[in-house]
């Protein structure tokens, strides 16, 4: 087993990951398997999903893995319907799906269709994820969520503009659900990564281009997906039971607040 964190209080709970098909996802995913969660991972690539899903089997059991575009609600009520079916409930919510295809560009070339694939891909599929499986972290009695942002929506930066709006908008979400379900006993914390070398960044960036946006960080490192499994791990068990609202900078000291 790995050098892994062990929350006896995960132990038997349940767990939807969007964006589970590879990268942060995957490796969150295989961290809550080693805590004895049963992990249902979500993404679009089925073929992607199918490898993680036999990584978390190798671990334990009771995992499994459905294709979803998490832009679209039907699609995110037909896996809440199948989800619910299979494990009765939803303790843990993790809302990684996003990302972005558009490149940094001055705002009057910033197209149209860009800037709302932005939005849809991240800020809108984040609502929309948190809206259908809110009222099943309600009935859980003890849920928890987390959220993806970015750096590049906790300050200016040269990630795509589109890109950059939607990662500030999930931390206000975060912020105004945390706010708005705290009542109920559920709590709703967001993760902020800066640059981390996931396998699909690592085959797109040089080793010169790592090296030099590692030295912008104080740490002279990038980030890994064990960094942020780290840290998602944490704000889903009771030893953060008090901590709710909160947007963790898992930036080795890029970003300071």
């Amino acid at each position: 087993m790995p050098d892994i964190p062990i929350f006896p209080d995960l132990a038997g709970k349940t767990a939807l990951i969007t964006g589970g098909s590879g990268g942060i996802g995957a490796e969150t995913a295989r961290w809550f398997a080693y805590n004895g969660v049963r992990v249902t991972i979500a993404g679009r690539d089925q073929t992607r999903l199918d490898h993680v899903a036999a990584s978390l089997d190798a671990i334990s059991s009771g995992h499994a893995a459905i294709a979803l575009d998490c832009s679209s609600a039907d699609q995110l009520e037909a896996a809440r319907t199948a989800l619910i079916e299979r494990l009765g409930g939803l303790d843990i919510l993790i809302a990684f799906a996003g990302g972005g295809t558009s490149r940094p560009a001055p705002i009057e070339q910033v197209t149209e269709r860009d800037w709302r694939s932005s939005l849809d891909n991240n800020v809108t599929a984040t609502f929309l994820t948190l809206r259908t499986f809110v009222p099943d972290l309600k009935e859980s009695g003890h849920g928890t969520a987390v959220t993806m942002a970015s750096t590049a929506g906790r300050a200016p930066s040269s990630a795509p503009l589109g890109y950059g709006v939607a990662k500030a908008g999930i931390i206000l979400l975060t912020q105004q659900l945390a706010q708005d379900l705290g009542p109920d006993s559920v709590r709703v914390n967001c993760i902020s990564p800066s640059a981390v070398l996931t396998d699909r960044t690592a085959e797109r960036m040089p080793p010169p281009v790592r090296q030099a946006i590692a030295d912008t960080h104080p740490l002279r490192r990038l980030g890994t997906p064990a960094d942020v499994a780290a840290a998602t791990l944490f704000l889903a068990s009771e030893s953060a039971g008090w901590l709710t609202g909160a947007t963790l900078d898992i930036a080795g000291g890029r970003l300071m607040h």
